[in-house]
């Protein structure tokens, strides 16, 4: 519990902190393979770009919805060997915490909650796809959200 403002006795209130994961599932996902089955009899070195973005809506009382959007896409030059998009979402209950706080755990904890879920529905999407198996790293979304804020910051400084 986190000590609140202080009430009209002088004493302070205690504000009960909630950081919950209240539901998890799948907003949209898509899998594309333009150009199979051709690059199954072509030896190629793909490359891989990964973007990964994160979105949030509140839904009242606490309750907040953060979207995880992922794309991986596979490439030889010009060529896509495949192109996965997913929205993995959840619905997280997040109260008494300052606002700062809040928008960290939804910068931060939200993400680390959602991401091996989009990983493995990623990976599994390849293989069914025809592919070798993806194994996506683990994410460290707490400097991701430290270089957005300083990126947003910076960004805000220069235009005045």
């Amino acid at each position: 519990m986190a000590e609140g403002p202080v009430n009209g006795s002088g004493s302070t209130v205690d504000i009960e902190r909630t950081f919950s994961l209240r539901k998890l599932y799948i907003k949209d996902f898509s899998f594309e393979a333009p150009n199979s089955p051709g690059f199954f009899f072509e030896q190629h070195q793909p490359e891989m770009n990964l973007n990964i973005r994160t979105a949030h809506s509140d839904l009242g009382n606490g309750s907040l919805e953060v979207v995880l959007h992922m794309t991986a896409q596979s490439v030889v030059g010009e060529r896509t060997v495949f192109l996965i998009e997913i929205a993995q979402a959840g619905m997280f209950q997040i109260s008494g915490f300052t606002k700062e706080e809040a928008r960290t755990i939804i910068g931060v904890h939200c993400p680390n909650a959602l991401y091996p879920y989009a990983r493995e529905a990623i990976s599994s999407m390849v293989q069914r796809g025809g592919y070798p198996p993806l194994v996506l790293q683990p994410m460290d979304f707490a400097a991701l959200f430290a270089q957005a804020s300083q990126d947003t910051a910076a960004a805000q400084a220069s235009q005045g």
